[in-house]
Formats: C-alpha cells, structure tokens, sequence
C-alpha cells in the first residue's frame, strides 16, 4: 500500500482527506504542524508529502525549505489557500514539486499524489552532511571545501552513506543501490570502502565512516564541539 503524509493544522480538512484516501489504498499519517512532520519524515518511509503552508510551529514553505536542505527527495505536494502567482513561485523556490490550491476535488489530489509518488523528487541538488557536500547535478563530493577524487563507483556509495545517515546502511542495501542486481564479490565492497574512507580521512573534517559490525557502514558527522574536547 502506498504510505504518504499530511502535513495540516485543519483538522476536518485533515480527516476528510485521511479517510478518502483511505478508500483509495493509500496510508496517510497526518502531523498537525511542521515541526511534528518533520518528526515522522525523520523517522518514516513516505512515498510523498503533502504540506499546507501556513501552519503553527514551522509553516510549509520552512518545512520544505529544510527537507531539500537535508537532502530529503521525497516528491512534496503544497495545499494552500494562496493563489497569487508570487505565492506560487515561493512554493517552487522553496523545493515544491506541485502545487494545489484550496478548495480542491478529492479526485484531483488522489490524481496528483498517484503520480508524485512514483517518483522522487527533482529539487534536491545537493546533499550535505557536516563538512561534507554532494553535488547530485555534477555527482562531484566536497570534504571542507576540499574536493574528493572518487570513482563512479565509489560516488554512488558515499551518496548511499550520506542519505542513511546518522543510520546504519546494509550490506545488503548498499550492494543493491549502488551495483543492482549484477552484484560483485562482497570483497569489492571493502576495497571501495577502504579507499573511500582513506579519502575521507586524507582532509581534517567532522565526517567519520564506521564500520557496524555484521550489519553495514554509518557514516556521521561529529559534533564539533566534541572534537574539541568539549562535552
């Protein structure tokens, strides 16, 4: 089943549209304000997102502004009751992929949701972890302003270990993300580790790549404050 959320401080607004898309196969978790949808997108799995704009706590543009800003594609659909042209051009600045305005037909964003979440979501154009910084565009990596020498391979396996973060990524998963089913040897998995990390580790930053023993690699950025002894 097709598992997305709504981001909404209307509550019967939020009812109705969690019930009909219910009737439509379609899992919707709803949060009453951005900060507590940022909340569950930290620690769910959404095929989209759906965000009102003008919300308590952290209203929508924000809200979608910081989940680009983390790297986060997930395909986010705006529910507003602003139709100016202005309004929506700070929707799409702020990393939107759609836009609907309000009062709109269930069928209408039953449509709209069944195809933004096919897909992900064309705004991210960089992920950034600490001192370090992908480029998704020119598929280049930044270590403090330092840029990285990596092969394809070794590219696409940062990117894996970047959007996991501070999660643990998977043998597993790893192996399936970044070589498909044409898999290699479980031996060239830690030869590409071994040199990424002494990629990595050739430029002072906060950025560490750990090895979860009989599990995967985490990579995680330090508190600063930490690396200067401070607690």
């Amino acid at each position: 089943m097709m598992n997305v959320l709504l981001v909404e401080d209307d509550i019967d607004l939020a009812t109705t549209i969690v019930e009909y898309l219910e009737i439509e196969s379609i899992d919707c978790d709803h949060a009453s304000n951005g900060l507590m949808g940022l909340h569950l997108i930290e620690s769910n799995q959404y095929q989209m997102i759906m965000l009102d704009i003008n919300m308590p706590k952290m209203d929508g543009l924000t809200l979608c502004n910081t989940l680009r800003e983390k790297g986060i594609d997930i395909p986010i659909l705006m529910l507003t009751a602003r139709d100016s042209l202005e309004n929506k051009l700070q929707g799409f600045e702020a990393g939107t992929d759609d836009y609907l305005v309000k009062p709109f037909a269930m069928k209408e964003l039953v449509a709209r949701v069944q195809v933004l979440a096919k897909r992900k979501s064309g705004e991210v154009k960089t992920l950034k972890l600490g001192d370090l910084t992908l480029d998704l565009s020119e598929l280049s990596a930044n270590l403090n302003q330092h840029p990285l020498k990596l092969s394809p391979i070794a590219y696409k396996l940062l990117e894996v270990l970047v959007r996991a973060s501070p999660k643990t990524a998977t043998r597993q998963h790893i192996m399936q993300t970044v070589w498909g089913d044409e898999q290699p040897d479980s031996n060239s998995l830690k030869v590409h580790i071994y040199h990424l990390r002494k990629q990595l580790e050739s430029v002072p930053s906060n950025i560490k790549l750990e090895t979860v023993s009989g599990i995967g690699f985490a990579m995680k950025a330090e508190d600063k404050m930490e690396n200067h002894g401070v607690q």
